[in-house]
């Protein structure tokens, strides 16, 4: 009988896969056509989530390039009141994140990212009139709070179009917009320097006002240029967004898309998220110390203020190069552990170079080998967490809670490098030796755990019988279906390594 039902399986599978290869080669869905669909797909969302996220970590970090202009003497700032002031942001924009991923399930993308764009940019330029230390806290707490939602939601954004071994480049080219941001940052700083005393503002305050208003106009096309959800897609055919829906199917399977909060509590209770929130607060304690205080650092090793400003451009410029080569690579190769590690071992020797020596050469030199360490861990490691979640609602949680452990390390950023510490700042760089050091063996043991996993899978796929039921590669459309509620914890999920 069991014999039976398996032949009879083993029939429809395989007239199914011929109706759907027929159904592919008459909508012309080979390798070629699916490129051209991916590449339609890359003109119309990377862009422009990319130049919102490069204004929005600009917004979030021209403080560092501020600094060299006077800010802490013009607002009376002393002690740590501008450290305070950096780790003011960080909670807010934490508390944001996991409301604003579920209000991306609610309200469409185009609505609500352009509602916390426009709220951010609104921040940025009041930032630009503060007279004291509390205006300065205020104004970031309120930056903090509407910025929060923009990396996690177009995170979860790119899940919705891309399938799982696609997202990785794709982040890490929106992610890149972060070390072009760094980059942009030191050239506008340099440029707006010459504005001091326009208006009786300093320098700073135009860099605060300038980088708001730029962001505020982008803001106003948002609600155009964001495209909601491939059925809605108009650049899209219906041909088309058929073919975008059915990729998506195949490659997550039948994982609930519904809304329901039992999803965010299935997120909640599961440990893997945790340990990826422990790498991201690892990987993104660097990236906020580096980007809040790589001007301060350069100026220290005996540059001017301006030369400094411009001196912070070219680490940048190498993150951005290897965070998408990185990415790149990793998705033709659909793994993501062996690479966090490669460049986790990068970033410890660059910091490494700048606790050994005070030569100011090397010391450069280990500022531009730390950065192409930490920026490539960051999309590597949410493509590697999105792409083991099952279920949309899951996943937009599971990337929300990713995100916001990444932010965690943005609190302990703002004082890792403190004024009694310079020139050398050896405190500091030791800090986030550790920091990374502590990256690499929870993901070493990730790799590990789900290349276990897998293979403990494969192996009951192969040989044991599901309770009350037919063998595991014998399950029923139908039944998969039933098992949908399960996410990732269903026997034929196959974890990304």
């Amino acid at each position: 009988m069991a014999e039976k039902q398996a032949l009879q399986l083993g029939e429809e599978t395989s007239a199914a896969a011929s109706i759907n290869i027929g159904d592919q080669e008459v909508q012309g869905w080979d390798a070629k056509a699916t490129k051209r669909l991916l590449w339609r797909l890359d003109l119309h969302i990377i862009p422009f989530m990319s130049l919102i996220y490069l204004l929005c970590f600009l917004d979030r970090t021209n403080i560092g390039n501020a600094r060299l202009d006077n800010l802490e003497a013009d607002l009376g700032l002393h002690g740590l009141q501008y450290n305070d002031c950096l780790a003011i942001l960080f909670p807010f924009y934490i508390a944001a994140e996991i409301p604003s991923n579920i209000m991306m399930k609610r309200v469409r993308p185009s609505i609500w990212l352009t509602f916390i764009m426009v709220c951010w940019s609104a921040s940025m330029i009041g930032q630009g009139f503060v007279k004291n230390y509390g205006g300065l806290m205020a104004t970031r707490a309120f930056l903090g709070v509407f910025e929060g939602g923009l990396f996690p939601g177009v995170n979860y954004y790119i899940t919705q179009w891309y399938c799982r071994h696609e997202c990785g480049f794709r982040m890490a080219m929106f992610f890149s917009a972060a070390t072009l941001a760094g980059a942009f940052g030191g050239i506008l700083a340099r440029g707006i320097a010459e504005m001091s005393g326009v208006g009786g503002l300093g320098a700073w305050a135009w860099i605060f006002i300038l980088e708001g208003i730029l962001s505020i106009l982008v803001s106003f096309s948002a609600y155009w240029a964001i495209y909601d959800y491939p059925a809605t897609a108009q650049f899209l055919s219906t041909a088309e967004r058929n073919e975008v829906e059915r990729r998506l199917k195949e490659d997550h399977g039948h994982l609930s898309n519904d809304y329901n909060v039992k999803y965010v509590w299935q997120a909640l209770k599961d440990w893997k998220i945790y340990i990826h929130m422990l790498i991201c607060m690892a990987g993104f304690c660097p990236i906020y110390s580096f980007s809040l205080f790589l001007p301060t650092i350069i100026k220290n090793m005996g540059y001017t203020a301006n030369n400094a400003q411009l001196m912070s451009v070219p680490p940048y410029v190498c993150a951005c190069f290897f965070t998408v080569t990185a990415s790149w690579v990793a998705d033709r190769h659909r793994q993501r552990g062996v690479f966090l590690l490669a460049f986790q071992l990068v970033a410890m020797a660059g910091f490494s170079m700048l606790v050994a020596t005070g030569n100011p050469s090397v010391q450069y030199a280990g500022t531009v080998l730390a950065a192409i360490g930490i920026y490539p861990q960051i999309p590597l490691g949410l493509a590697w967490n999105s792409g083991n979640i099952g279920g949309s609602l899951k996943r937009g949680t599971g990337i929300a809670m990713q995100v916001m452990g990444g932010n965690c390390g943005g609190i302990v950023a703002s004082y890792v490098y403190l004024t009694r510490d310079s020139p050398r700042f050896v405190k500091g760089h030791s800090i986030l030796i550790g920091f990374v050091g502590i990256a690499f063996v929870l993901t070493l043991f990730m790799t590990t755990w789900c290349r276990w996993e897998n293979a403990r899978r494969d192996a009951l796929s192969e040989s044991r019988e599901a309770p009350g039921g037919p063998r595991l590669q014998e399950l029923s459309e139908e039944q998969k279906l039933l098992e949908r509620e399960l996410a990732d914890s269903v026997p034929w999920f196959r974890y990304t390594v």
